[in-house]
């Protein structure tokens, strides 16, 4: 975004913070009146971001869409079809956010957009819902976890396997893994392998290409609205929609797109959801500076010895899920445990969750996954992409939330933005 914008960032910033203070801002169906809304009425949502993934989440239970941006016109019209008359259509977020109708915010942009319109929408007194990576680095999260708490906003991270559904290779549910190291029968600490052969894929054709030939722009896509807080690189197809995932100044290849999906259960079943590993080292071939390469093992240690490996290679077939001294857990939910099934039955259940986010947001409770876990298991993926940009393993401090001596990496956690861009 250009400095001269008439609707530049610092104006509207300005408005906002005259009209919204953190306590005074609650969802219109709370203050009855004009626009209230029952209980057991829809909330209203709107979605910044109508390329694949957020047209296939326009419909969602219990709410109705009322708006949707986009800086792509075809992407904008095909949106606005699916959703039908009435809906409001805008390619600046900012004026979305600030429609008074509005519930809920979903964000289903590239990455490098999320921790600026989750914080923004947060002082519009919105509740968010964001898609994952939650954020492209450290820092961002952090003012999200900001943003968020201090204006009493409901925040809701896309990655739901902590919660519901069957967790890949796993062939489960994750409450019954979760039970299972409860129960203490796998004894501790423990080591997790993410690996081809435990039932998870982690997508390395999302790697970027070094030699891109400047294009001209299509005249639908509005490129330096795309870009927003990016470093400005001349436009090229691949930089854009589905294959931005393999350029660092977006996302983060395979491990920014599934690793949240993967690691965010494994923080959630270890008990780790208010810290952070105490190391990550990398094996992996030199990483160009705008393109993102693969790697060949990833490896998280946490101060009580609990181990998070990340296996490129899948060299081992037989590898276990989850080892730790007194038996292993394997794909399907396998186990060398005998009759682990009736074992675990003497076992309680895991303290329940909040998983419906619509009631979450009618009664202002917390989400299962929300901004401070899912910060958590965001910096997961980021502690593992600064370890592999600046080449070499590292050493972090989960109470700061910095890398400890190593000024390269730490200048990635909170890095420039581009013009009037900022969180």
């Amino acid at each position: 975004m250009k400095s001269d914008n008439s609707n530049s960032r610092r104006q509207f910033l300005k408005k906002s913070a005259a009209a919204l203070t953190a306590f005074t801002i609650v969802p219109r169906f709370v203050l009855g009146g004009k626009g209230y809304l029952a209980p057991s009425d829809q909330l209203t949502k709107a979605i910044i971001g109508v390329g694949s993934m957020g047209k296939g989440h326009i419909p969602y239970a219990g709410t109705r869409v009322v708006a949707v941006c986009d800086v792509d016109q075809n992407h904008l019209k095909k949106a606005a079809e699916m959703v039908g008359k009435g809906v409001k259509t805008f390619t600046d977020y900012r004026e979305l956010i600030q429609l008074s109708e509005v519930d809920i915010v979903h964000i289903a942009t590239p990455p490098h957009w999320h921790g600026i319109m989750a914080a923004d929408a947060a002082r519009a007194g919105k509740d968010i819902w964001c898609e994952k990576p939650m954020t492209r680095t450290i820092g961002e999260g952090k003012r999200v976890v900001e943003a968020v708490q201090q204006h009493g906003r409901i925040f809701r991270l896309n990655t739901w396997f902590r919660f519901e559904d069957i967790f890949y290779g796993m062939r489960t549910p994750v409450k019954p893994i979760k039970k299972l190291v409860e129960s203490g029968l796998l004894g501790w600490p423990l080591k997790v392998t993410v690996s081809k052969h435990t039932g998870f894929d982690w997508k390395f054709y999302w790697v970027g290409k070094t030699n891109l030939e400047p294009m001209p722009v299509p005249p639908e896509l509005d490129y330096n609205r795309w870009l927003g807080p990016a470093p400005y690189k001349p436009y090229n197809a691949h930089r854009v929609h589905g294959t931005f995932r393999g350029y660092w100044d977006y996302d983060g290849g395979g491990l920014g797109d599934m690793g949240q999906h993967y690691l965010d259960p494994i923080q959630y079943f270890l008990g780790k959801d208010e810290t952070s590993p105490v190391s990550v080292e990398i094996d992996a071939p030199q990483q160009h500076t705008d393109a993102v390469g693969t790697w060949r093992r990833i490896e998280y240690t946490y101060e009580d010895g609990c181990k998070i490996v990340l296996d490129g290679e899948a060299k081992d077939e037989n590898v276990a899920y989850i080892e730790g001294p007194k038996g292993k857990l394997y794909a399907d939910f396998r186990s060398d445990i005998p009759d682990l099934e009736k074992k675990l039955a003497a076992f309680p259940d895991p303290e329940p969750q909040q998983t419906d986010f619509v009631e979450a947001v009618k009664k202002r409770r917390k989400f299962a996954l929300n901004e401070a876990n899912g910060y958590r298991s965001c910096t997961l993926v980021n502690m593992g992409l600064a370890a592999l940009r600046v080449g070499r393993s590292l050493k972090f401090d989960p109470v700061k939330q910095v890398f400890i001596d190593d000024e390269g990496a730490n200048r990635l956690i909170d890095q420039p933005m581009r013009a009037d861009w900022t969180i």
